[in-house]
């Protein structure tokens, strides 16, 4: 604030004619350029009257910053139409895209549904089969065990029998063991 109050101030002092230099005081140095420039278009424009080139420039210049201001106007209305057109379309996406979060909704929870519908039955079905696998295993193995006991006492019957028994006897006996074996295969089978 203090250097234009130095500026209006120094308007009253002239430096002396004696100095020549930069001057940086923009007041006074507009007012010099100015006085030059009007006298060289008073030089130079003698025939042409100086308020008339004045006048023509102020004109020129009137109607540059009228043709810029209708620009403007003209540029500013397409700008608020565009606008208008902008804020309509995004409210058809908003729409949409709440459509499509709502479907997208009820259709993430159809999916899970289904998948876990769908993981239930499989789980079912796995359940099923592995009851079924155990029960086919328990069955197995009852029959090996069924087979070795046989065998045992079969094998033991035999031991005892052929200390007891002569030779006669012990081949009727093995006779009568292959035959009962014989039937109790084809049970099984």
């Amino acid at each position: 604030m203090k250097n234009v109050t130095d500026s209006f101030v120094s308007l009253g002092h002239w430096p002396s004619a004696g100095s020549f230099g930069f001057n940086a005081d923009i007041l006074s140095t507009n007012l010099i350029n100015l006085s030059v420039v009007l006298g060289v278009l008073i030089f130079f424009g003698k025939g042409v009257c100086a308020s008339c080139l004045l006048s023509d420039l102020l004109d020129n210049r009137k109607q540059r910053i009228l043709n810029t201001i209708r620009n403007s106007e003209e540029l500013r209305g397409g700008a608020v139409e565009q606008l208008e057109k902008a804020r309509a379309r995004l409210r058809k996406v908003e729409l949409e895209a709440d459509q499509f979060r709502v479907n997208g909704y009820s259709e993430i929870e159809r999916e899970k549904l289904n998948l876990i519908n769908s993981t239930y039955k499989t789980l079912e079905q796995l359940e099923h089969y592995k009851n079924e696998t155990i029960q086919f295993e328990q069955q197995r193995t009852i029959n090996q065990v069924r087979q070795r006991v046989f065998q045992q006492a079969l094998q033991g019957a035999l031991g005892t029998l052929n200390s007891c028994l002569n030779n006669e006897l012990h081949l009727r006996t093995i006779s009568a063991n292959i035959g009962m074996l014989g039937s109790m295969k084809e049970i099984t089978d």
